[in-house]
């Protein structure tokens, strides 16, 4: 057996043997869930020192065999061809914690130089040039491993980029820009050299040259000048660039393909947003998806390989990534991957998915603009395109002048569906979803939880309860889950999960799931958050359908009806709370010995008042 075909192997003994998930494992062995997912699926290998860590694991678990063997074996082989490469360091994924510091210490670096509200304008170029660095640097080390050191390993890779993700000029690298290794400038026509004068035009030369060997950054990465300057001072002080330059060269923020979360960048832009719009005053205008929200919803749609995956508000691409990311795990030996479809509106949050799904090898055909106004995925004869899978979690409450917004729709998306909804977007962005859904078609979207019960039970019409009743009415409803609450940056609302089925299965046809996920959280700083543990078995939950009590019940299109289409799982599902229920009879004579004690203090007061009226 080979070392390429024993190591997919190898992990699967390892996992079957101690009953972990691949993110478990990954988090035994400090890299992601990706990057066992991919050493799974045989599309890439681990390093020297993580190699050695499987095996010290499978030695735990009592995996022996060939497949250890061959594994060891490849390790050998590697140590005796390689001389002096030092790998990267395998830490675990960086919790949101450590990240959130890196950042605001970076912030602290240059408050007072910018307004806190563009603050993200300059640290999120850096943020993407540094996880380029690291990544460029561990796929230099692998293939260090290959070719025997890591002087000829640069070589091979300045003969062929195609070997790496992104190849970084050498004067973009992070260790130079850092000042950790020297750089030696060339020099120009007049023989003086050609070393930029500070941090400002270094940083600004380096983005420039990656986007120069890397067009499809263009736009991303190379959007600001940090070298600008105005009325003769620098926009930014370079000394202060340079403090920032320190705050990510700092060991711990290590941004490697190992010592992320697959979401990591989305992460980062969300944090600044947050931090530094909302701190001047400003509302961020879009909703983070937490990671273990995005991954329930990923395992309770289950894309298939191959099958189109469509996100009209897709921010910084995270949902469509963790579709991917399942995508695999659910078939780890799948040759056809996903076709994944996103538009979104911001350019930052625009950049931060095309890097995303650059860094995470895949293709997402990407398009910038508003979904609801002009969803830019159409057909030839310009109808909209229709997907197998739609994933979401467009803006709550998201304001709109009806009347020129939806009275005119081009794509019939709107009156066919239930007709105008009011002035808030929720259910205008399910009616979205449909039309962006072929005929047996699913999707998830986000949503507050005031879309499953605004207008139920008035005595008054209401347009958003009437598009309730024409999703009802056309059995479009799988279910709807409730979310804890303080799960999302920028609110403490629970929110819900909507799930939409064009084509359900017969069991479920003319039902309605409604899963009640509100007490599933562990108390976080600033945020709850679901527990790992937890993601798969509520996903398992809802597509199982089976009654459970205090969190799943499902109720027919009739019952909803007669609710007036309240699909709150509030209304349905009832959760005890830490108080003790006794049984009638048990009551009863509680009540009982009561009343009698409260006869004997009536008894006691009578006779004090006595003596004291005589």
């Amino acid at each position: 057996m080979t070392k390429t075909e024993a190591l997919p192997s190898t992990l699967r003994a390892i996992r079957a043997a101690l009953n972990l998930t691949q993110e478990q494992l990954g988090e035994r062995l400090g890299v992601s869930f990706a990057t066992v997912n991919r050493w799974e699926g045989g599309t890439a290998r681990p390093q020297k020192a993580a190699q050695e860590a499987i095996n010290a694991l499978a030695a735990q678990a009592g995996v022996i065999g060939d497949e250890l063997n061959a594994s060891s074996t490849a390790v050998d082989v590697s140590r005796r061809r390689t001389r002096t490469v030092k790998s990267a360091p395998q830490s675990a994924a960086a919790s949101t914690k450590p990240m959130e510091q890196m950042l605001w210490d970076a912030a602290c670096s240059i408050r007072g130089e910018k307004d806190a509200a563009k603050f993200k304008d300059y640290l999120l170029p850096l943020v993407f040039l540094k996880r380029l660095s690291d990544v460029f640097d561990d796929e230099v080390n692998r293939l260090a491993e290959d070719y025997g050191d890591k002087t000829t390993a640069l070589e091979i890779a300045e003969a062929d980029h195609s070997l790496l993700r992104f190849y970084l000029p050498a004067d973009a690298r992070w260790a130079v820009i850092s000042g950790r290794e020297v750089f030696d400038w060339p020099t120009d026509d007049t023989g003086r050299s050609s070393a930029p004068s500070d941090a400002g035009e270094h940083l600004t030369r380096a983005l420039r040259g990656v986007v120069k060997h890397n067009p499809s950054l263009s736009g991303v990465i190379d959007v600001v000048d940090f070298a600008a300057e105005r009325n003769g001072e620098r926009d930014i002080n370079p000394a202060k660039l340079r403090q920032v330059i320190e705050t990510f060269s700092d060991p711990r923020y290590r941004l490697g393909l190992a010592d992320v979360q697959p979401d990591f960048l989305g992460r980062a832009y969300e944090y600044l947003l947050r931090k530094f719009a909302e701190g001047s005053g400003q509302s961020a205008g879009e909703f983070f998806t937490p990671t273990e929200v995005g991954f329930m919803m990923a395992h309770i749609l289950r894309p298939r390989p191959g099958e189109t995956c469509h996100d009209y508000a897709c921010g910084s691409g995270g949902l469509l990534i963790k579709l991917q990311l399942v995508s695999r795990e659910l078939d780890p030996m799948a040759k056809v991957p996903l076709k994944l479809f996103g538009q979104e509106l911001e350019a930052q949050s625009y950049a931060v998915a095309h890097m995303n799904a650059k860094i995470h090898d895949m293709d997402i055909e990407l398009a910038r603009g508003n979904s609801m106004l002009n969803p830019k995925f159409r057909t030839n004869d310009g109808r909209m395109q229709r997907f197998d899978v739609v994933i979401a979690n467009p803006m709550w409450n998201q304001p709109f002048d009806a009347d020129t917004t939806f009275a005119n729709d081009p794509y019939d998306r709107f009156r066919s569906t239930g007709g105008i909804t009011s002035g808030k977007g929720d259910w205008a962005w399910l009616q979205n979803t449909i039309a962006c859904l072929n005929e047996h078609g699913r999707a998830a979207v986000v949503l507050d939880t005031g879309a499953a019960t605004r207008g139920s039970g008035s005595k008054n019409e209401d347009k958003e309860r009437n598009i309730r009743k024409w999703f009802v009415d056309h059995d479009l409803i799988d279910g709807v889950i409730l979310l804890p609450d303080n799960l999302f940056y920028n609110t403490t609302a629970a929110g819900i999960i909507v799930v939409v089925n064009k084509r359900k299965p017969p069991a479920r046809q003319g039902r309605i799931v409604l899963l009640n996920a509100s007490k599933r959280f562990k108390k976080g700083k600033p945020k709850n958050y679901l527990p790992e543990e937890d993601i798969r078995p509520l996903a398992a939950m809802f597509l199982k359908g089976e009654a459970v009590d205090g969190e799943l019940t499902t109720i027919t299109r009739e019952q909803a009806a007669e609710a007036d289409y309240n699909l709150s799982p509030n209304r349905w599902v009832g959760q005890a709370d830490d108080a003790v229920h006794r049984d009638l009879p048990q009551l009863v004579a509680e009540l009982a010995r009561l009343d009698g004690l409260a006869a004997e203090v009536n008894s006691s007061l009578l006779r004090m008042l006595s003596g004291v009226a005589k």
